[in-house]
């Protein structure tokens, strides 16, 4: 039986959510938004690209949650886009009550399903997910690590002058300014990257990961990234769809892992069918345990401001 996905937010990112999982042919789709005739449309033009493409997938487009009903995921997009300028931190205010309606709506018609945040401040709105919801920890999970990761991954390849796909590599912590890549966890055809390039090289690359949205966004001028976004967003929704059980980095809700309670943060997480099925603990250099800290800080801090918008969330 073939699973439904809801993607909430029928924008740039979400749209693409929605392009990638029929063209791989992992679900039916119902796409929302609050803008009448934009998911409709959008849909209606996925739908006529299918005999191109050789998928035969449904997509509805819809402004009414009804149609999400008994989804397997549901996947939120929706909130304002970053702009030039602006950090993720200072879309808190505007994104948080939006992403606040949008999981009341998603909690009374979907109660089972997995839900994948990927709205911004990342962190933060997993967290007001999680609240609001009132579903267990495993079935609410953030879109950020298989990002940051992809963007170092990109990044160290183009220095090397290797292909991706032949570099492990691993990035924790808050999605944003504090986020931590861990070169000691990151190699290149199975040798140390630490011995592949110089360590002020390195800290380049790694500055430029942190700063990759940022940098888009600044070309861009209008709007944000949506192509990485989304594609990550997908590895993590096949990896549930499918039962992969792959150990991708993702926000998930810390409860005496690494340290840290009740707060979500980037770490390595087995996906499968029961959504987060494991929260993989991996030994950290001082360095990074350093950095983990900080980006721990930030996030709770983050959130802290979260709660002071809406007294509901503490």
């Amino acid at each position: 039986m073939r699973k439904k996905v809801t993607v909430v937010g029928a924008g740039h990112v979400g749209a693409t959510i929605a392009l990638r999982l029929v063209e791989n042919q992992l679900a039916d789709v119902v796409l929302v938004d609050i803008l009448e005739g934009i998911p409709q449309g959008k849909a209606l033009d996925l739908l006529e690209a299918g005999p191109v493409q050789g998928y035969d997938f449904m997509l509805t487009g819809s402004n009414d949650y009804k149609s999400t009903q008994d989804s397997d995921i549901v996947v939120i997009t929706a909130g304002l886009p970053r702009k030039s300028g602006m950090s993720r931190d200072d879309l808190l205010l505007k994104n948080a009550g939006i992403v606040k309606a949008v999981t009341t709506e998603v909690a009374q018609n979907s109660p089972e399903a997995v839900i994948i945040v990927v709205s911004n401040p990342l962190d933060a709105m997993c967290q007001v997910v999680y609240r609001v919801s009132g579903f267990p920890r495993e079935r609410v999970i953030g879109m950020a690590g298989v990002l940051d990761s992809s963007r170092f991954k990109y990044f160290l390849s183009q220095e090397l002058k290797v292909p991706v796909k032949s570099i492990n590599t691993l990035v924790l912590g808050g999605h944003g300014d504090t986020m931590v890549p861990m070169p000691d966890h990151t190699t290149v055809n199975g040798k140390p990257i630490k011995k592949m390039i110089k360590k002020e090289k390195l800290d380049l690359i790694i500055e430029r990961t942190r700063k990759g949205g940022a940098e888009i966004i600044k070309y861009l001028g209008k709007g944000s990234a949506y192509y990485a976004p989304a594609t990550s967003g997908i590895e993590m929704a096949e990896s549930y769809i499918k039962d992969l059980k792959k150990t991708l980095p993702c926000a998930a809700y810390l409860n005496g892992e690494y340290g840290v309670k009740n707060l979500y943060l980037g770490v390595p997480v087995k996906i499968g069918k029961n959504g987060v099925e494991q929260i993989i603990e991996i030994e950290l250099s001082e360095e990074e345990k350093k950095q983990f800290n900080h980006s721990i800080n930030a996030v709770q801090e983050l959130f802290a401001e979260a709660k002071k918008i809406d007294n509901n969330l503490k």
